[in-house]
């Protein structure tokens, strides 16, 4: 072939330059000569095309059986000629015999042309695909390349991948040419390729951000055990530590608080409570309140609910802004919590106690529900 050295140089370039496997080029060079030599015969030969790596050339081959009598000249051959070919060969063998492919070599290394920049592509998104497949739940830091309809097109070097702006925390804002980190949490393959998923509002974001900055978490002494967020406003992470002697939060919060500084900075001013997880659910809770103090915690294990009683200086503390700080600790601790100042629980009481006049009265004797059925049976009609 004309191409035979350009042939070898062009594997290797390809090979060298996309990262795709050497055999999934050498096929789809193969592929292309066969399709180039069954276009030009139409499809009535049974051919194969080979690629020789000594010559770098790609040798096409046509396949013939060994009859008596030729009826198809494409695809038979008589036995006398097959044995100019091959002296051991039998009635019913097949046999190869190269062709001279320089007829359709221009056609041949065009489509090969073609088809090798089809299967490279295709390579390299399976290649991508695979590779950030295994990357899921990390973090990654990419360039803003441009922006479709408020979501971001981030290029993260070998891909690009899409931040929506659903994925994106309220009040930031980006430019082309910006950097940005988020967190992969999914990978689609799609016909144009595999689509890359970002988020910077997912809770694990939260914790890649501190296991990035904790070397206890990266190490397995200090746990995240839980994580809430409302993206650009505020966050709860409880942590819990392995090692007695290694303080969960202090490690979290850093000399100086330059560790939760440093992952503060990265969410724009999030604000962060880091919390010391307890296998003690009313102690977790009320560590999951803070700053707000608790005085006492009532607890029902069945609903999974906890009536939390604070002083009245800290109630509006332990509820938050819009209810934000008791959202949160519900999250955190998966329980309902039902917050009461110690006035209006000290009021609730003195009132059940000020409706209780003294007599003991059988439940059955006085149901209420009889005194009230007469006046509703009335209502109805």
């Amino acid at each position: 072939m004309e191409t035979s050295f350009n042939l070898k140089h062009t594997i290797d370039q390809i090979v060298k330059e996309k990262g795709i496997d050497k055999d999934v080029v050498v096929e789809a060079l193969e592929q292309a000569v066969l399709t180039a030599a069954n276009k030009k015969f139409r499809n009535t030969r049974d051919l194969e095309a080979h690629y020789n790596p000594e010559i770098g050339e790609v040798e096409l081959f046509e396949f013939v059986t060994v009859v008596e009598e030729v009826q198809d000249s494409y695809r038979e051959i008589e036995l006398d000629e097959a044995r100019e070919e091959d002296p051991d060969v039998e009635i019913g063998d097949s046999i190869g015999m190269k062709m001279d492919a320089s007829g359709f070599s221009r056609i041949a290394a065009q489509t090969a042309k073609q088809v090798i920049i089809q299967r490279v592509r295709e390579a390299e998104r399976e290649t991508i695909f695979n590779e950030f497949q295994e990357r899921q739940g990390e973090i990654v830091n990419g360039v803003v390349r441009r922006f479709e309809k408020g979501d971001l097109i981030v290029d993260l070097g070998r891909a690009e991948a899409l931040l929506p702006h659903k994925e994106q925390a309220p009040r930031e804002v980006y430019r082309q040419g910006d950097r940005v980190k988020a967190l992969i949490t999914e990978i689609r393959m799609t016909t144009k390729g595999p689509q890359i998923m970002l988020s910077r509002t997912h809770p694990q974001m939260l914790a890649k951000l501190f296991e990035a900055e904790v070397p206890e978490i990266a190490e397995g002494i200090v746990e995240i055990k839980s994580v809430v967020r409302e993206p650009g406003g505020r966050a709860k992470i409880a942590v819990y530590s392995h090692d007695g002697d290694v303080d969960p939060v202090g490690a979290c919060v850093g000399m100086r608080g330059s560790r939760v500084q440093n992952v503060v900075s990265e969410l724009r001013g999030e604000k962060i409570d880091i919390i010391p997880w307890s296998e003690d659910v009313a102690r977790f809770a009320c560590n999951a309140l803070a700053p707000a103090v608790v005085s006492k915690v009532y607890v029902d294990d069945e609903d999974m609910a906890m009536e939390v009683i604070v002083a009245d200086d800290q109630l509006s503390l332990a509820i938050g802004k819009r209810g934000q700080n008791v959202r949160l600790a519900a999250k955190l601790t998966g329980w309902k919590i039902d917050i009461k100042s110690e006035t209006r629980m000290a009021e609730a009481e003195l009132q059940q106690f000020a409706s209780y006049d003294g007599t003991e009265t059988e439940p059955e004797e006085a149901p209420a529900e009889p005194e009230v059925a007469p006046e509703a049976v009335g209502e109805e009609e």
